[in-house]
Order: structure tokens, then sequence, then C-alpha cells
């Protein structure tokens, strides 16, 4: 029997755009009851995809052994937003160093996790997934959380990737989060008129993928009109940068701020992969992350939402210390890693600076296990069960 995955794939009602739900599927929809303003915390997290060089992001600006691996790429020390007396940031972070000195911005150098894989795919699996090096599994650390939380009485959009397609880290079991990258046009798509000409009574079948599928493009309907209805309570006035990051965090603010119940966020954004002429290109991308970041923390600063609110910033790996012969970076291993709200424990440098002076065959050694970071935000934020969902637990970090 074909899988469901490749049933709905296959189905004429599927398209790359969204569902196309017909209204006879309206007899299976669960009725919204009345929406409260969200009573717990809210996780945004922002995936810089391709592996982001971290030494060039959080900067050893005293350190000469930088320097040396990096003639032609390293940020001089006149350059650098300086945090402290060994670190700064990129030159280009304006935004997120206002926000540091605001005191919104904790910084965790050396993340990463025991035997890493320089592989895109695989790395970026296991920190979807949080699993070890040598493990794979088929649902992610978000995933499972909205399995042990809110199976059988979960709404779809409980957690929603601001995208077309979902990342396996929201990806459970039997709850997945809803992708919907703008809501006004999925809600056109499930609403065009030529669908109202299939209504009708819903055939009744024993067939599972067919139950599957009126299930969820029920879901998917009754999910858009409910979006449609609620992105409409607060319209963002302030001004994001131009670019998907930026319209991105748009949408999670205007969503945040009009109260609707959902729990976790996911964004990303690519070209982080500086292989070559790194300085340009990574120095544009931090820009407009750093812009994006400041304007969204503003808009929930604004509305009184930023205590509510923490925001993880990650990439699958670092970059190796020794610049390459084409002015960029190859794949490395440890990294750092943003964290941003007004609620956290410790709004500083949390650790301490890359060990230079001693790396694993050119690589940064990690310090901190990703999979911790996610134990105190599901234990300390999400007020969920971290060692149900991730199988370990070690409670080394309060950062929340």
């Amino acid at each position: 029997m074909a899988s469901r995955r490749d049933f709905i794939k296959q189905s004429a009602l599927a398209t790359i755009g969204g569902m196309l739900v017909p209204h006879f599927l309206k007899a299976y929809e669960t009725q919204h009851p009345g929406v409260e303003p969200v009573n717990g915390k809210v996780l945004v997290v922002v995936q810089l995809s391709g592996g982001n060089d971290g030494l060039n992001t959080v900067i050893p600006y005293t350190n000469d052994i930088y320097y040396k691996a990096r003639p032609n790429i390293g940020i001089a020390p006149d350059k650098v937003l300086k945090l402290n007396d060994e670190l700064g940031l990129n030159p280009a972070m304006d935004g997120l160093r206002r926000l540091y000195d605001d005191g919104l911005v904790s910084i965790i150098n050396n993340v990463g996790y025991p035997n890493p894989d320089r592989s895109h795919f695989r790395s970026m699996d296991i920190w979807h997934t949080a699993s070890e090096s040598t493990e794979y599994l088929n649902t992610g650390w978000l995933g499972r959380y909205l399995d042990a939380n809110c199976a059988g009485h979960c709404t779809p959009y409980q957690a929603l990737e601001i995208d077309d397609t979902l990342s396996l880290s929201v990806k459970g079991e039997n709850v997945k989060a809803l992708a919907v990258k703008d809501t006004e046009k999925l809600y056109r798509l499930v609403s065009r008129p030529f669908i109202s000409k299939v209504a009708g009574v819903a055939p009744v079948s024993a067939n599972q993928n067919l139950s599957y599928m009126y299930k969820t493009l029920a879901e998917t309907s009754s999910s858009a009109e409910f979006l449609h209805t609620q992105s409409k309570i607060y319209k963002s006035s302030a001004t994001y940068p131009v670019g998907e990051l930026g319209q991105r965090l748009k949408t999670i603010a205007e969503l945040i701020i009009s109260d609707l119940p959902t729990r976790v966020y996911y964004v990303s954004v690519s070209g982080f992969d500086t292989h070559f002429n790194q300085l340009n290109q990574q120095e544009r991308l931090l820009q407009n992350y750093s812009s994006a970041i400041q304007v969204f923390v503003n808009d929930l600063q604004k509305n009184n939402k930023i205590n509510d609110v923490v925001i993880m910033t990650f990439s699958e790996f670092g970059r190796r210390v020794k610049e390459n012969a084409s002015a960029g970076t190859d794949h490395g291993t440890a990294n750092n890693l943003f964290l941003i709200g007004g609620s956290l424990k410790r709004p500083e440098i949390l650790n301490e600076a890359p060990d230079l002076t001693n790396l694993d065959e050119g690589d940064l050694k990690f310090s901190v296990d990703f999979r911790d970071i996610y134990e105190s935000l599901l234990n300390d934020w999400l007020h969920s069960d971290a060692k149900k969902i991730l199988g370990r637990a070690s409670g080394n970090l309060k950062l929340v």
C-alpha cells in the first residue's frame, strides 16, 4: 500500500501552492473555539542554512591566531563591534549589537555535538532531530514536542513554519506543524469559487489513505480560514528589511501580537555556504539578519510581547578556522548560537571564547551540546518534558 505522503503527493487535489479543499470536507472540520490570548510562551526558531561562519560573526578580535589563519578575510579589530575585551560582532550586525546592549541577547560559543558531520544535509538532520551523530530519526525535536503536548487536541497551527514546506524539525509522529508562507494566498487557494462545484457529501470509505487525505485537507482549509481572520487583527506598521527573512518575521510578529495560540514559529534563510569571496556575501546576509531581528524585536516590544518570546538562531555547523584559497571558508564544526528575548536569565556572552590553540584537525571543538540548549527551552520555556522528547537529560543549562 502506498504511504500517506505518496498518496497525497499523487492526489489531484494537492498543489505546490497549497491544498484545494472542496466544501464537502467542511463536515470533517473541527470548529475553532473562541481564541484566548497566548498564556504560554512562544519560541521562534531562525535557521541560518548553509553553515554560517561563526568566527566572522562573533569575532575573537584580540587573538593573533585568528588573524594568522585568516589573512584575507579576518575582520580588523577597529571594525569589530566590541562586546567585551575578547569578542565582538561582525560590523554588519549593528542591529543585534543594540539588542545586546539593551540586555536582550545571550551568545553561546562552541555549540556542537560529538563526532560532528560536515555534510549540510546530515548535520542539519542531527540538529533537526536532536539525534546522536550515529542515530537516524524520522521525527524532529519540535515535532515530538507537539506529539507529547497536544496529541488528540492540537490545532494544526500550534506550530507554524513560515515557508512552503515543512522542516524535519517540526514533524512529529502524529502531529506536524503547518507550513504557510502567506496566509492570504493560502486562504485564496482554499476559497476558489470553482471548488464549490464539487460540493456534496463526502464519500464513505474504509481506505485509510483516502480518509487521511480528507482529514488533512479539511484541517488545512479550516486553518487557512482561521489564520486569515486572525492575521487581520494586527497589521504591523514597522519597516522590515526587504527580502524573505524580513517579511517572514513581519508575518510572525503580526500573528504573535494578534494573540494567535501558536507556541512555535520556524523560519529559515539560506546562502551561508561561503566557500569563496566570503566577506561581501556574509556581510550582506548578516546585515539583513541583524536588521530584521532588530525590527522584529522592536515590534514585539512596542506591543508588550517581548517577555513572552524567545528567538533562537542557529546554523548546522560553523566553518574551518583557516581560510581557503578562494577567500572563503570550508565546512567546520562548532559554532555560536543566539538567544534573544526579554526573559533571558543571562543576557550576555555565556561561556568561553573559541580555543584556537586546541583544534580538532583544523576545526573548533565543541564545549556545549546543542541538545542541552533544547532541553532548557523545552523544560523552562515551553514547560514540557525534555527528557521524554529528547531521550536525554543533563540539566546543565538554565537559559530562560
